[in-house]
């Protein structure tokens, strides 16, 4: 029997992770700063596949679930594409922009873990030009960050096709005015955000967390170390952060608790064993490098599971 397929709308990018064995602060003269022209040596430099559909794609077909990514990739991504065929994703929602190169992130971090972060959007800003319509039969979608006008329109489409989905705006947030965000919350099934966006999310509705939590059917906010908190149904359930066998790198970890998310919902669990797995897989993929460097499988999966929450899968 097939898994239920769930559209995942958001970015298909590479990530070059660069680390400056010192510390900015050294290098930045505060009183400088207008004519600021810096360089930093960085001896380590990774490449790694990333953005945000590619890394929740990777986590919900790890598990067996039935990720479907719908995003624009550059001339350059043919070889990515590939790799998520050859992992048995789904890749018929992929687009190629010729004249475009695939979303890259520039990252270089510091010995204090400090981040300066050049993001070019490339083919991600024509994301608008894929249609839900055009994948066929969808049980569950999810919008993660992508190009502005990609991210409306699919909401709506989602909503006009009787979809549910989850908003999951990440560092797209900024880009909405409260009217926008607002009608997302209308047209969503499901909101997920972490801490920091929870905080931007009701600074520009002017709702509380309770307030946003009565539009929908459940809003998850994670909250690293701390765990993450469901509220549904009037409650707020406390999710503990599972213990990770070591902490090696935190990026993709909230598009894998997403996977893990998109994979409980769209099996019919509970939204709070939904999120204890969710938690469970952000856990498993901080502790490699990369958002798409970890692999289990699915017993490794259960096994964990039963550790970490005295409880079958």
């Amino acid at each position: 029997m097939s898994s239920p397929r769930v559209l995942i709308c958001g970015s298909i990018a590479f990530d070059t992770i660069m680390v400056f064995e010192g510390r900015f602060k050294d290098q930045i003269l505060p009183d400088q700063v207008h004519i600021l022209n810096v360089a930093f040596l960085v001896p380590t430099l990774r490449k790694d596949w990333g953005g945000c559909a590619g890394n929740i794609a990777y986590s919900l077909n790890m598990l067996g679930g039935s990720a479907v990514p719908m995003a624009t990739v550059g001339h350059d991504g043919a070889g990515y594409v590939e790799r998520l065929k050859g992992l048995g994703i789904d890749t018929s929602m992929l687009r190629m922009v010729n004249d475009e190169f695939t979303a890259q992130a520039f990252i270089t971090t510091d010995l204090d873990d400090n981040q300066i972060t050049a993001f070019h959007p490339g083919a991600m800003s024509h994301s608008h030009l894929n249609t839900v319509a055009q994948a066929g039969p969808i049980a569950l979608g999810i919008i993660a960050p992508d190009g502005r006008d990609g991210m409306i329109q699919h909401a709506e489409q989602f909503a006009a096709a009787g979809i549910p989905f989850v908003f999951d705006p990440g560092q797209g947030l900024p880009m909405f005015g409260k009217p926008e965000l607002e009608r997302f919350l209308e047209l969503a099934t499901y909101a997920a955000v972490n801490d920091y966006e929870a905080k931007m999310l009701c600074d520009k509705t002017g709702l509380s967390l309770e307030q946003i939590a009565t539009r929908l059917k459940a809003l998850v906010v994670t909250r690293g170390a701390e765990g993450s908190w469901i509220f549904t149904e009037g409650q707020r359930l406390d999710i503990p952060c599972v213990k990770a066998e070591t902490i090696a790198d935190p990026t993709g970890c909230g598009d894998a608790y997403r996977g893990g998310l998109l994979y409980g919902l769209s099996q019919g669990m509970p939204i709070r064993k939904a999120a204890q797995l969710a938690s469970l897989m952000g856990s498993l993929k901080i502790a490699h490098k990369g958002g798409q460097n970890y692999r289990l499988t699915r017993e490794d999966i259960a096994a964990h599971y039963a550790t970490a929450f005295g409880e079958q899968l």
